[in-house]
């Protein structure tokens, strides 16, 4: 099984995993020949639809700064379905690209593979705001697009449809995001451009391509599930490289060499470390046993021979992991199709693929040593 971010739904003609030749809203490419998308277009306020996460205040809405809240970036095509507004741009063009997005602006998208995520947080914000009403330790949840603007039209339609909350807008007109990302402190980046997503990832951003699986299976609708891999993506490619270069019996002999030495943090660490205080202000009120934010760790190291490791450097760094999983090699999908996550994250693109075939929405992490010898299928792995 080959996977390409979004487009791997039956029947459909999947999208090159490298570097597209054109989008319909988050691919540089043909934007390069067209002049003035960044114009200003400000969002409506919606019609109706679930509590909103701004309140009000004397001259005006009060909405978190920033560096105060979780911000997660999420691009339109993995929000929302765009294949046939994909198809339009490819085979006719920006210009009719724009006119098609126009004459149809009044048609909301379909959810993509990040939508189920972005309505989890948007819970966890509602029991947030009923325990702290004043508190700007918040979701804020920013929608960032090659898109010109006049599609911004459809995707505040589609997101008013939906009952969204999402405000803040980052239409670039075919410029790269990646400065916009890190003026609004993001943390974490989710879009179907690989590109894009190691660039970020270079800049020191969470970031993760994701993956639309062709059947998808039911999620929570009162607790964000989040699940991570281990190596590469919480912790760095110390441990993989050792295994790439040495195999796995010198992997273990590492491992138990270094038991108390505490590994270097991956890409994903610091997104773990916001869950992780938003997690914190529900115990402080009582509500351990039943927080909306639950994260696992699901790897395939194994518990006794080198899953102490992991452990230890979770500990040392304050973070905590509700469940922990150690596969010893096993295939990951069949747990991760009870757990249920709203998003998992590995930097082997052969979890992923086996994460998608039972219906978890998986989101590729390219980083780490993994990317230059992928895995290979018969063969154990460490991590």
């Amino acid at each position: 099984m080959s996977l390409d971010p979004v487009k791997v739904m039956k029947g459909q003609d999947p999208m090159a995993l490298s570097a597209p030749l054109a989008s319909n809203g988050d691919s540089k490419a043909s934007w390069e020949e067209s002049e003035g998308f960044c114009d200003g277009l400000g969002p409506k306020k919606p019609k109706s639809g679930p509590v909103r996460r701004a309140r009000k205040v004397e001259g005006g809405i009060f909405f978190p700064k920033p560096e105060n809240a979780v911000t997660i970036a999420v691009s339109s095509r993995v929000l929302f379905r765009t294949e046939k507004e994909q198809k339009v741009f490819e085979e006719k063009g920006v210009e009719e690209y724009i006119k098609y997005q126009m004459e149809h602006e009044n048609e909301p998208f379909a959810p993509g593979p990040a939508f189920p995520f972005v309505k989890a947080l948007e819970t966890v914000n509602a029991r947030l705001r009923e325990l702290y009403p004043d508190s700007e330790e918040l979701f804020d949840i920013v929608l960032v697009t090659y898109n010109h603007a006049h599609v911004g039209v459809r995707l505040i339609n589609t997101i008013n449809h939906h009952n969204l909350f999402i405000e803040r807008f980052c239409m670039t007109g075919g410029s790269s995001p990646i400065g916009y990302l890190k003026a609004w402190h993001t943390n974490l980046y989710l879009s179907a451009d690989a590109e894009k997503v190691q660039e970020a990832l270079a800049q020191g951003i969470a970031a993760a391509t994701m993956f639309m699986p062709e059947k998808q299976i039911e999620v929570s609708e009162t607790q964000l599930k989040v699940a991570f891999d281990g190596d590469a993506v919480l912790f760095s490619d110390e441990s993989e490289r050792i295994f790439k270069a040495h195999g796995l019996d010198k992997f273990f002999e590492h491992e138990r060499e270094n038991e108390n030495t505490l590994l270097d943090h991956g890409p994903l660490k610091g997104f773990l470390e916001a869950l992780g205080k938003l997690q914190k202000k529900f115990y402080a009120k009582g509500h351990r046993l039943d927080c909306p934010i639950r994260t696992y760790l699901v790897t395939a190291r194994s518990a006794a021979s080198s899953g102490i490791r992991a452990l230890k450097t979770l500990r040392a760094w304050g973070l905590e992991i509700d469940e922990a999983l150690f596969l010893a090699g096993a295939p990951k999908g069949p747990m991760l199709e009870k757990i249920r996550p709203h998003i998992y994250f590995d930097d082997q693109m052969f979890h992923v693929e086996g994460a998608v075939e039972m219906g978890t929405i998986a989101a590729h992490v390219p980083y780490g040593i993994a990317q230059k010898y992928p895995h290979k299928k018969g063969t154990n792995s460490a991590k």
